[in-house]
């Protein structure tokens, strides 16, 4: 009795194991050898959120299931710190441009004209005490002045002389203004408290977290007071836009695809509705490493993988929502646009409606 029963299992087993070969089988053109029909889940881009500075969280502004759009504020860290670091970095600012702004304007016109005037009193004190020499060296002559007398009178002559020169000195330093160096000096220090102030500018906007496409948070991480970082994601995020099939083709009908071609979407939520598509994305290469000895049974059963993108102007299409993929075979070959072409190497891809 037990054999038997046996032998009946061992029966039904071979039986379901043949009729799955033959439903693969058949499947692969759903009663049309026109069609190709593949089956696969739909799948979408999944980011990880994170604030790019290191404080404590003071907001969140989403929650799990939320649906976010692009630019849309999602969290914020406590920002006193660097509103702070703003405002000394912008004083240091103002503080440099007055100093570069003295020294690109040069001397005022009351200085230059204060230098003139010294250079003029200078030259009537040298003058004068030119003519005194000039009065004590010709009654010298005659006896009437001691040689004491005359050294000190060419003495002050020789000291007036000498101030106009330093004068005139003065007077030529504030007509040229501050050395080019000085003003070359400045101006980099500006600029590198120019720096700073970005620096410090791009640290608080750094403190906001924004969403980068639509989509919608899967995880909320992070809550408030928790030490944020660039290390610590905040939110997980599943993007709307590209949604895509990842189905797998057979090896023998690999040949009979390219990259392009249109396609029909459907699921078992929306069995009634028909969503257009095309293949952006064929593997290179099997999902498996078959053995180095291959048999022609083997060839048959290596699988590629490909990806369907669909047009989802509702976002009826869900990640991990199964689906099936029709894709006609009598498509005539074109080229793929920047447009389709969807690679599978974490490159931004953008849907666009065709």
């Amino acid at each position: 009795m037990k054999s038997a029963v046996r032998v009946l299992v061992l029966f039904c087993l071979v039986t379901a194991g043949g009729v799955a070969i033959w439903y693969a089988s058949r499947s692969r053109h759903a009663g049309d050898p026109r069609t190709l029909v593949v089956y696969g889940n739909v799948d979408v881009r999944q980011v990880e959120l994170a604030i790019d500075g290191s404080e404590r969280i003071a907001e969140l502004l989403a929650e799990e299931g939320d649906r976010i759009t692009s630019g849309q504020l999602l969290a914020k860290l406590d920002t006193e710190k660097f509103e702070l670091a703003v405002a000394l970095a912008q004083a240091q600012v103002d503080m440099q441009q007055q100093v570069v702004d003295r020294l690109e304007a040069g001397s005022r016109p009351e200085e230059i004209a204060k230098a003139r005037a010294d250079v003029e009193a200078a030259q009537a004190i040298a003058k004068d005490a030119k003519r005194e020499y000039d009065f004590t060296l010709n009654v010298s002559k005659s006896g009437s002045a001691t040689q004491k007398e005359l050294d000190d009178t060419l003495g002050a002559y020789e000291a007036a002389a000498a101030h106009v020169k330093a004068v005139q000195a003065v007077l030529q330093l504030a007509v040229l203004g501050p050395r080019q160096e000085d003003k070359n000096e400045a101006r980099a220090v500006l600029k590198r408290y120019e720096v700073e102030l970005a620096q410090a500018k791009r640290d608080l906007k750094d403190a906001s977290l924004y969403a980068p496409s639509d989509g919608v948070v899967q995880e909320r991480i992070l809550e408030m007071g928790d030490m944020a970082s660039p290390q610590r994601p905040v939110y997980t995020v599943a993007l709307i836009d590209p949604v895509w099939v990842r189905a797998y083709v057979c090896e023998p009908d690999l040949g009979k695809i390219h990259e392009g071609m249109t396609a029909h979407i459907l699921s078992d939520s929306f069995p009634n509705k028909r969503y257009e598509g095309w293949i952006g994305f064929i593997s290179p290469t099997a999902e498996f490493t078959p053995k180095p000895v291959e048999t022609r049974e083997l060839r048959t059963k290596l699988v590629y993988e490909i990806r369907v993108f669909a047009k989802n102007p509702n976002n009826e299409l869900r990640l991990g929502m199964p689906a099936t993929v029709n894709i006609a075979l009598d498509q005539s070959p074109r080229t793929v646009s920047g447009d389709d072409r969807h690679r599978a190497d974490g490159g931004e891809d953008q849907v666009k409606d065709h």
